[in-house]
C-alpha cells in the first residue's frame, strides 16, 4: 500500500514522454528492486514511454551514495549554528561535500517555502532590519526580516543594502501569500521607508506605529512609539483582540533576530566563518527560514504538553514536519506548481497597485471590493 501510495507522486524523468513531469495520471507502476548499502529500494517504471527510475529521482536524496540520515543531520547541524569545517571534521567528510549537500538542501528548502509558506491570516505583524557583511566588514549588507507575532511565522525575508527597493519586496512578499481580513497592527524601527511604504500601500489596510529606541552607553534611556497610520481607537481595539502585545512593540521581531543569529554561523558576532558573497548567506538563511517555520518547535507555542511549529499554529500543516518530509517532496513538482505561483503572484501585484484603497476583502486572491 505504501508503494501505490507513492506512485501517484512519482513523476516521469523522460521529456520525450507525454507524461513528462505530471503526476496523477496512472502512468507509474511499481517495476523491480535494486540493492544500496542500506538495504532494498524500489524502482519505478513508465507504462508510456517504458522508462524506468528510482524513487528518489527528483528528490534531495537522489544518487546520495550516503544514508538519507546523513544527509539530515548535515543539514540539521547547519540549522543549529555549525560552520561548515566544522561539520566536515564531526561527520568525516570532505568540505566540497559538505557544501554541495548544504546547496541542495537549500533548494528544496527555498522550493517549499514558496510551495507552502502562504494562506496566513495577518494580524499583528512587525518588521526589523539587522546589519551584517559579506567577504569583508567594507561591504555592509542588511538582513530585513518580518514575523507574524500570533502564530510566531517568519513570513518574509530579503538580504541587500537598506534601500527602499528591498523594503518595498519585502513587505510585499507577505501581503501576497497573507490573508487580510481586518486591518491589521503593524510595527517596524524609525526607518523612513516603511511610512513612506505604507502611506502609499496601505492606507486603510494596516495600523501602523513606530518605535524609536533612544541608547546611551550601549543602554536603552527611552521609547518613543508614534502611530502614523490608524486612529488611537482602532489601536486599543487591536491590542485589546492581541493575546500577545499591550503596547506598540518590536520585542518580538527583535527575539526572532536573535533566533536567527544564533541559528546561522554566518550571523554570529566575531566568528572566522563570515559569508563569502550573498549566495551562500541567501541559502543559509533559506535553509533556517524552512527549519524554523516547519521543523522547529516554539517555545512560545506551547499547549500542554504540545508544542507546536510556527507552521502549524498558523494552519499551514497539521503537524510538526521533519527534514525527511521536505527533502523527500519531488523538485519536478515543485518548479511546476512554482511557475502557476508565479504568474499569479504578478497579476496579484498589478490588482493591488490598482484598487489598494479598497482592500477590505477576506483574502488577496478573492480580489477588492
Amino acid at each position: 500500500m505504501k508503494d501505490k501510495t507513492i506512485a501517484k507522486t512519482i513523476i516521469c524523468s523522460n521529456s520525450k514522454c507525454i507524461y513528462f513531469r505530471l503526476s496523477g495520471k496512472g502512468n507509474i507502476i511499481r517495476h523491480s528492486f535494486y540493492k544500496t548499502s542500506q538495504g532494498r529500494r524500489r524502482r519505478y517504471k513508465c507504462k508510456e514511454c517504458n522508462k524506468t527510475f528510482s524513487s528518489t529521482y527528483g528528490t534531495a536524496y537522489y544518487r546520495l551514495q550516503l544514508p538519507r540520515a546523513a544527509f539530515d543531520k548535515v543539514a540539521k547541524m547547519s540549522v543549529n549554528g555549525i560552520d561548515k569545517s566544522t561539520i566536515s571534521r564531526l561527520q568525516k567528510l570532505s568540505w566540497g561535500t559538505i557544501e554541495r549537500w548544504l546547496e541542495r538542501a537549500a533548494l528544496f528548502a527555498k522550493h517549499f517555502n514558496d510551495l507552502y509558506l502562504k494562506g496566513f491570516e495577518l494580524k499583528e505583524v512587525q518588521c526589523d532590519e539587522k546589519r551584517t557583511f559579506v567577504d569583508s566588514k567594507k561591504t555592509v549588507t542588511w538582513l530585513f526580516t518580518a514575523i507574524e507575532v500570533s502564530s510566531r511565522l517568519w513570513i518574509s525575508m530579503v538580504v541587500g543594502k537598506r534601500t527602499y527597493q528591498n523594503v518595498k519586496m519585502c513587505l510585499w512578499q507577505f501581503l501576497s501569500k497573507g490573508r487580510v481580513s481586518v486591518p491589521f497592527l503593524f510595527t517596524t524601527d524609525g526607518f523612513d521607508m516603511y511610512r513612506w511604504f505604507v502611506q502609499r500601500y496601505l492606507k486603510g489596510v494596516a495600523i501602523y506605529g513606530q518605535i524609536i529606541k533612544k541608547r546611551s552607553k550601549n543602554r536603552v534611556r527611552s521609547v518613543d512609539r508614534t502611530l502614523f497610520s490608524g486612529t488611537q481607537d482602532d489601536l486599543k481595539q487591536v491590542l485589546l483582540e492581541s493575546e500577545d502585545s499591550h503596547t506598540l512593540n518590536t520585542s518580538f521581531v527583535e527575539r526572532h533576530n536573535l533566533i536567527i543569529r544564533k541559528g546561522c554561523a554566518y550571523l554570529r558576532r566575531k566568528t572566522p566563518s563570515h559569508a563569502r558573497d550573498i549566495r551562500t548567506l541567501e541559502e543559509q538563511l533559506e535553509l533556517f527560514q524552512c527549519y524554523y517555520n516547519f521543523i522547529r518547535p516554539h517555545s512560545a507555542l506551547k499547549f500542554g504538553t504540545e508544542v507546536r511549529t510556527p507552521a502549524k499554529q498558523a494552519g499551514l500543516v497539521r503537524r510538526n514536519l521533519c527534514f525527511r518530509d521536505i527533502f523527500s517532496l519531488n523538485l519536478a513538482l515543485f518548479l511546476c506548481i512554482l511557475l502557476i505561483s508565479l504568474l499569479k503572484n504578478r497579476f496579484l501585484e498589478k490588482l493591488w497597485n490598482l484598487k489598494r484603497r479598497n482592500l477590505f476583502s477576506t483574502t488577496l486572491d478573492g480580489g477588492s471590493n
